[in-house]
């Protein structure tokens, strides 16, 4: 699965979510996905190089 895959079965999870502790998980799933998606597309830019900086 891709990470823009996941990315939208955790929005359809919380839009579906009816209990507090439920969305908070999903939330905090779904701010981590995002995260992860970001550092993907950066490095893919060569904004951020994968190798240590030493």
């Amino acid at each position: 699965m891709s990470i823009d895959q996941h990315i939208e079965e955790l929005r359809a999870e919380l839009r579906n979510a009816v209990d507090a502790v439920e969305r908070r998980e999903i939330e905090a799933e779904l701010e981590m996905a995002l995260a992860e998606r970001e550092l993907i597309w950066a490095e893919l830019e060569g904004l951020l190089s994968g190798e240590p900086p030493f």
